[in-house]
């Protein structure tokens, strides 16, 4: 068939006086596909009308193509058991130009970051040989999306703790923080709403205030808003993943951050530049990063349990022996666990990243063997105890021995009785108690109150007041 650019070179060369035969030869068609031109004397291709095998099928093509969910494979079949003499490439190419099961073509958009407007952030699930052992890990990545400088860090899970420590770290990486950041609806930032409804967790608004960007989402099922950060996560599987083993987290976050430093510094094809060179023009316009960047940490109540140890997932954290039944605060950061029973006292050890039921001693902590525990002073509560009521100091050593309950928690309660009650009826039901051998505080604490009831609450009689 003619093109259109053929058809009016036809006409051309025969308004121009050219013969048949000269038109014919000079663009090597035949003379009677030349008279056909001419004699239609139009140029636009005409349209090629042919009948189709499956159109009288068409109404039986869509009630199948309903009934089998799509599959054209059935459908077919049975077209052809119904005696339809139908082929296939026939039914497929039927349903193609007719729109049947075949969704409209869209094109694909494009999506112009000037530099420092947008970094995107998202994690995927990934496999990795760590210390011997193939194991899931959660890869988190950030991407600038005008210079399309990348880094990732690999987690065993990924908390909203984990979130933070992770854009901290980048953005120490890039040196400066852009204006946003696309996140994927991910619950660690969302706290209700998606796409430009989205309401970040006020933990997390606040972090970002702290650094000067905010948080956004796309709309749900546009994947492509967040194609800049999407497309490194297969180059990280099929690249840096491939063939490598590692010992620990780490030594696997190390080598994560060298092959960035590479990456980044390579030419890339798909952008036609390095993104190092992009990143020069890009990092004078990001936002300054704070003079000070506090660590990331949690927060955890605990008590010193009787082995002396501090338990936080799962993992078991030595302190001195003289902690054993106190309360202290654990400070949990990137690398360390800091464990803090005042603000002179405070043990570091190193953070296990994951859950694995250790026991992590410090040889400090426990004396060697056959020596004990030298005490140096007594509870503080003891001291306590002792300047409030020294009458009651066999009383109290009593008690660290034989009540059922702590030490530190049967001093504690102990000496809340002898701040909050009188001094006689306390007295008389220690001397009472211990005469007995009864050490149970609480039992001691009814004691108390019954002979504060007799004699500091005396009830009416019934008589009249009268005047002497």
């Amino acid at each position: 068939m003619l093109s259109q650019a053929q058809r009016t070179t036809i006409l051309e060369l025969h308004t121009k006086g050219v013969g048949k035969r000269e038109i014919a030869r000079v663009l090597g068609i035949s003379r009677p596909t030349v008279r056909k031109v001419l004699r239609s004397k139009a140029t636009q291709v005409p349209e090629l009308r042919r009948p189709e095998k499956a159109e009288p099928y068409r109404d039986r093509i869509l009630e199948l193509f309903s009934n089998c969910k799509g599959n054209l494979v059935r459908v077919h079949e049975e077209l052809v058991a119904s005696g339809a003499e139908v082929s296939y490439p026939a039914l497929t190419a039927f349903c193609r130009r007719h729109g049947i099961g075949q969704a409209p073509v869209v094109a694909a958009g494009r999506y112009d970051f000037q530099p420092a407007e947008e970094a995107q952030h998202d994690t995927s699930p990934h496999e990795v040989e760590l210390g011997g052992k193939k194991r899931k890990v959660q890869t988190a990545s950030a991407v600038l999306c005008y210079s399309r400088m990348l880094f990732f860090q690999f987690y065993p899970t990924f908390q909203r703790f984990d979130c933070k420590v992770f854009l901290t770290e980048a953005l120490r990486y890039f040196s400066g923080a852009p204006n946003r950041v696309m996140i994927d609806n991910t619950h660690v930032v969302v706290l209700h709403g998606t796409g430009r409804d989205m309401v970040p967790v006020p933990e997390m608004a606040a972090f970002a205030e702290r650094f000067g960007f905010q948080f956004v989402a796309h709309a749900i099922g546009n994947a492509n808003r967040s194609a800049r950060v999407e497309r490194p996560f297969w180059f990280i599987e099929t690249n840096f993943l491939a063939g490598r083993k590692f010992s620990d987290w780490g030594d696997l976050n190390q080598q994560a951050r060298q092959w960035c430093d590479k990456v980044n510094s390579t030419y890339k094809k798909h952008i036609r530049a390095v993104p190092r060179e992009l990143f020069a023009v890009e990092r004078p316009q990001l936002k300054p990063l704070p003079a000070w960047i506090s660590e990331v940490y949690r927060l955890h109540q605990r008590m010193v349990d009787v082995e002396g140890y501090v338990a936080l997932h799962t993992n078991r954290y030595s302190v001195p022996l003289e902690w054993i039944g106190r309360r202290v605060e654990v400070r949990e950061t990137k690398d360390k666990i800091e464990i803090q029973l005042d603000a002179r006292k405070l043990v570091t050890h190193g953070r296990i990243a994951e859950a694995e039921h250790q026991r992590i001693l410090q040889p400090q902590h426990r004396p060697p063997r056959g020596q004990g525990m030298a005490r140096t002073q007594p509870h503080p509560e003891e001291q306590a105890i002792q300047a409030a009521a020294p009458e009651i100091a066999d009383y109290v050593a009593a008690v660290k021995q034989r009540s059922r309950k702590v030490p530190g928690v049967a001093l504690r309660q102990l000496l809340r009785l002898v701040r909050e009650y009188p001094r006689e009826p306390l007295l008389a039901a220690v001397r009472e108690a211990a005469r007995y051998g009864l050490y149970d505080l609480d039992r001691l604490e009814r004691m108390i109150l019954r002979r504060v009831a007799r004699e500091y609450f005396l009830l009416d009689d019934g008589k009249e007041p009268h005047d002497d």
